[in-house]
């Protein structure tokens, strides 16, 4: 208990709220680097599922590839990107986006993928028999059902890039794992705790968002839909 009040004296002090490092400016940096990655991620996952979940072709390719990604260590690729490009030792950010950008990754492309596969299949031919094109049968039908599932993905890959951001400091990035980085090397507790709560309460925050966010852009339509298709 005494490391938890020291900690939270550690966050209300107002000389850590100030200055270059001060903890608001390292939420930013590591929103930045969260944003960044999942960007990234998104521009190649979401195009890939939503073709295989609306083609039915290279599921298997894409869980193989999905696992294979999940299985590299995050802390070993990004060291391993950093020292050995020239690259990576002038810009760090750049071997980092890789490395957060793979991890989140499988979570978007499952997300995008079985959303659209979770379509009934009597709704996409229905729209085809309209004379909706193929890409207007995945652009205004099955990207709407999927969208759930889809924002799911988002959600999955969002917490598990904020988590690991924080391995963007041991190569000189900022962002809230500055604090535990900077904690351990003078053995300040405090500060590494007080480090590990923020980044606990901004993961709980944007987790919080995206659920609202689903909830939002989801329609009762869609959700009466989801609710009628066979599982």
């Amino acid at each position: 208990m005494n490391q938890i009040a020291a900690a939270l004296a550690w966050l209300t002090a107002s000389s850590h709220w100030t200055g270059s490092g001060s903890i608001g400016v390292r939420i930013g940096e590591h929103l930045w680097y969260t944003l960044l990655a999942l960007a990234v991620a998104a521009i190649i996952a979401t195009p890939a599922g939503l073709a295989i979940g609306h083609t039915g072709r290279g599921k298997t390719v894409a869980v193989a590839c999905s696992g294979a990604l999940r299985a590299l260590p995050s802390l070993g690729l990004l060291t391993l990107l950093t020292i050995s490009t020239t690259i990576g030792i002038k810009n760090p950010v750049v071997p980092s986006t890789i490395v957060l950008a793979i991890l989140a990754i499988p979570p978007l492309l499952a997300g995008s993928y079985a959303g659209v596969e979770a379509v009934d299949d009597e709704v996409a031919d229905g729209a085809r028999a309209c004379g909706m094109t193929e890409m207007q049968v995945l652009g205004r039908v099955e990207l709407p059902l999927a969208t759930p599932l889809l924002l799911g993905g988002l959600r999955s890959a969002a917490l598990q890039v904020i988590a690991t951001t924080t391995i963007c400091s041991y190569v000189g990035m900022g962002g809230l794992g500055r604090f535990i980085l900077d904690g351990l090397a003078v053995s300040d507790y405090p500060q590494m705790l007080a480090g590990s709560i923020v980044i606990i309460v901004l993961a709980l925050i944007v987790d919080g968002l995206l659920s609202l966010a689903t909830r939002l852009l989801t329609g009762p339509g869609v959700r009466h839909a989801l609710a009628l298709t066979p599982q």
